[in-house]
């Protein structure tokens, strides 16, 4: 099984409940076709480096996938014709950093060294 971290960009007006929508939609996909969707984590709303799509902010969904190559491809077909995203990208990656959340709250990513480092 291969290693991949997933994420995808929707459209700035899409509300919370379609956020929602999108990551059950895609993690279905990945599980139809033997993938198992390990973690997945909303990092909100952020600005584009560009304006894609008359956009200036996307809603990013980031998943970290178990699969093989077919489970990539079946995503990325979707997603190609889905008029709520703007972007996705496809990582292969060695191993997962579970602990780490880069988008998170600096207050929360404090607490969470401070249980590990009180756990060691």
């Amino acid at each position: 099984m291969n290693l991949y971290e997933h994420t995808i960009i929707a459209r700035q007006d899409a509300s919370p409940s379609e956020l929602k929508q999108l990551a059950n939609k895609y993690s279905k996909i990945v599980e139809k076709n033997e993938g198992e969707v390990v973690k997945t984590e909303n990092w909100g709303l952020l600005n584009l480096s560009y304006i894609i799509k008359k956009n200036k902010k996307g809603s990013y969904i980031h998943f970290k996938i178990k699969g093989k190559g077919k489970v990539v491809k079946e995503l990325e077909k979707n997603e190609a014709i889905d008029k709520k995203l703007l972007r996705y990208l496809t990582v292969k990656v060695k191993e997962f950093d579970l602990n780490t959340n880069y988008f998170g709250k600096k207050e929360d990513s404090e607490k969470l060294e401070k249980k590990e480092k009180q756990s060691n």
